[in-house]
C-alpha cells in the first residue's frame, strides 16, 4: 500500500507530506502480526513487546503515538515538547535527500506546548504500548534548565519514560548543555524535579562528540543515576551526499548517519558497560542493522527517517527478521544478545 502512496507523497514538499502522513496515521489500518515473543523484554517495569520504537519527531504533539503498536512498534516516543508553544524555524525546514535515503531538518522544536499535550494525553488514557515523552527548552527561555524542570513536572505523570533532549542542533546554543558543567547542573535539577517516584529519565545525546565529551557525559550519567542514554540525535557533519539538498543547514538523519551513530554507541558501551540502558538510533533501516546495534549494546532501538522511505510497516518487517537472526545465533530471548559483541 505504501509503495502506491509514496510517489504521491514525494511530489509534495517534505513538511506537507509529513502532515499528510500524520493525518493518514489517524485512520484505521490493518494490524501487523504481533511481535515474536523472543523479542519481548521488561524494562522499567513495563513490557516492551518489541525493541523497535518510534523516535521523537514524527509525532511532536502526541496525536498518533498510541496507535504505533498496530505497525509492529514495541514503544513510541512523542515530542519534542516545550513548556510554551512555539512555531519553530521558518519554512522550508525539512528536506528529503532521496538519493541518499536521508533527511535534513531544522524544525526548531515546533510544537503546541506541554499544556495542550497534557490535555490530549490525559483524555486518551493509557496507551497499549510504552510511551516516552521527549522534552526540550523554548528557544527564548531565560533559564533553559528551568524549562527542563518544568517539562519533567508537567509530563512525568503521563510518561513511561522521559527523554531530556539537549542534542538538537536546531535551537541555537542548546548543545552547549552537553558541556560538563552545564550538564552537571541540568541533571541535578532534572533528577530533583522527577523525585523518587517519577518515570525513568533518558538523555538524548549528539553523535558529534569527542572522546572527552563521551567520558564526561558517561560519568555524569552514572553520578546522577539517570536511567539511560539515547544514542544518537541527528548530525551536523556532512559525509559525501548526492542530493540537491545536501548543503542545507540542519540535522542530518537517515542512512548517512548509520556508521557515526553506531560508533558512538560502541564508545558509550565501552565506557559504561551494562550500567545503563542504551537506546540505539540513527540510520537503522532493516533487521540486520537493528541486530548489529543490539549486539553492540543497545537494549532498545528507535527508527524514524527510514519510515519515510520504507513505509509504516517497516517495524513489523524488522521484528520478523530480528527474531530469525536471534534464533539463528542460538538466543532464546533478546536480552541475551544485548552487548555480546562488546564483552
Amino acid at each position: 500500500m505504501y509503495r502506491l502512496a509514496r510517489p504521491f507523497l514525494f511530489r509534495l514538499d517534505a513538511e506537507t507530506a509529513h502532515h499528510a502522513a500524520l493525518a493518514a496515521l489517524r485512520l484505521p489500518w490493518p494490524r501487523a502480526a504481533r511481535p515474536d515473543p523472543i523479542l519481548a523484554q521488561t524494562l522499567f517495569g513495563r513490557t516492551f513487546a518489541s525493541p523497535i520504537g518510534l523516535a521523537a519527531g514524527l509525532d511532536k504533539d502526541g496525536h498518533v503515538a498510541h496507535r504505533m503498536a498496530a505497525f509492529g512498534f514495541g514503544f513510541a516516543e512523542l515530542g519534542t515538547l516545550t513548556p510554551l508553544p512555539q512555531p519553530g524555524n521558518p519554512r522550508p525546514r525539512l528536506f528529503r535527500l532521496v538519493q541518499d535515503e536521508a533527511i535534513i531538518n531544522r524544525m526548531g522544536f515546533n510544537n503546541a506546548g506541554q499544556a495542550t499535550a497534557r490535555t490530549r494525553l490525559t483524555a486518551r488514557g493509557r496507551a497499549p504500548l510504552p510511551i516516552g515523552i521527549n522534552i526540550g527548552a523554548n528557544k527564548d527561555a531565560a533559564d533553559r534548565i528551568a524549562d527542563y524542570e518544568t517539562g519533567v513536572r508537567a509530563m512525568a505523570p503521563l510518561a513511561d519514560y522521559l527523554t531530556v533532549n539537549i542534542s538538537s542542533p536546531n535551537t541555537p546554543g542548546l548543545r552547549a548543555l552537553q558541556d560538563k558543567g552545564a550538564l552537571d547542573a541540568l541533571l541535578e535539577r532534572v533528577m530533583a524535579a522527577r523525585g523518587a517516584d517519577g518515570p525513568p529519565i533518558l538523555l538524548k545525546v549528539a553523535p558529534d562528540l569527542e572522546p572527552a565529551d563521551i567520558d564526561d557525559i558517561a560519568g555524569l550519567a552514572l553520578a546522577h543515576r539517570i536511567d539511560g542514554l539515547i544514542i544518537s540525535n541527528t548530525t551536523i557533519s556532512r559525509p559525501p551526499l548526492r542530493s540537491v539538498f545536501r548543503n542545507e543547514t540542519g540535522g542530518l538523519s537517515g542512512a548517512p548517519l548509520h556508521d557515526l551513530a553506531l560508533a558512538r554507541l560502541r564508545d558509550f558501551r565501552r565506557r559504561l558497560g551494562d550500567a545503563l540502558l542504551l537506546v540505539g538510533a540513527g540510520g537503522i533501516a532493516d533487521a540486520a542493522q537493528a541486530y548489529a546495534r543490539i549486539r553492540a549494546g543497545a537494549g532498545l532501538i528507535q527508527i524514524y527517517s527510514a519510515l519515510i522511505y520504507e513505509g509504516p510497516y517497516l517495524p513489523a518487517r524488522i521484528n520478523k527478521g530480528l527474531a530469525a537472526l536471534l534464533r539463528r545465533d542460538g538466543f532464546t530471548g533478546i536480552g541475551e544478545a544485548v552487548g555480546v559483541d562488546a564483552k
